[in-house]
């Protein structure tokens, strides 16, 4: 495997066999190559993964809106790096990528009274303890239904997830991703 991580990357070469049809169409990426460590977990996880954070009911600006904030409040910088192509694929600008990032005010970049709410939710689950204020809970569900407020806090916990275990494996982000995010002005320290 490409690229220096915390632990060693399983490759193609050396994958288990319940593992090994992840690697059919070359290499996949360095979550999937950390899980094949486990591969009973990566049976399970990846799945999870995959529809938590893949194609939903959810527009996918809303879902990286949750992802690159998430992954930015929690200090996450293969997310962050990993996301924010994704991010700006999905429609987002590069000075409101800036500010799910902390770089600028929320407040100055994003005027829609629905994806404030939005990032109030990811805001107060990313960093709080407990049950969220019912008000604020009330006002996602408001603006976007129960299935969305479900799922939001699905993905945001999800994402979460993912924040530390790459976080504390310190997995690689591709030369490809970091090449964009350059090109773009948007490298992330």
């Amino acid at each position: 495997m490409t690229g220096a991580a915390g632990i060693d990357l399983v490759g193609a070469d050396q994958a288990p066999l319940l593992a090994r049809p992840y690697y059919l169409g070359g290499d996949p990426g360095p979550i999937v190559a950390a899980l094949a460590h486990v591969p009973e977990l990566l049976e399970v996880a990846l799945p999870f993964i995959g529809v938590a954070l893949g194609p939903s009911a959810m527009e996918a600006r809303a879902k990286e809106l949750a992802i690159v904030r998430t992954s930015a409040l929690l200090g996450c910088r293969y997310c962050v790096e990993t996301h924010t192509p994704v991010a700006r694929d999905a429609g987002l600008a590069a000075e409101e990528v800036r500010a799910l990032r902390g770089e600028a005010g929320l407040e100055d970049v994003f005027a829609d009274p629905g994806e404030r709410a939005l990032l109030a939710w990811v805001d107060a689950l990313a960093l709080g303890r407990g049950p969220l204020a019912a008000e604020l809970r009330e006002a996602v569900a408001a603006r976007f239904g129960t299935p969305f407020l479900v799922e939001l806090t699905i993905l945001v916990g999800a994402t979460m997830m993912l924040n530390r275990f790459c976080t504390a494996l310190d997995l690689p982000t591709s030369p490809e991703t970091r090449h964009r995010l350059e090109a773009e002005g948007l490298g992330w320290p």
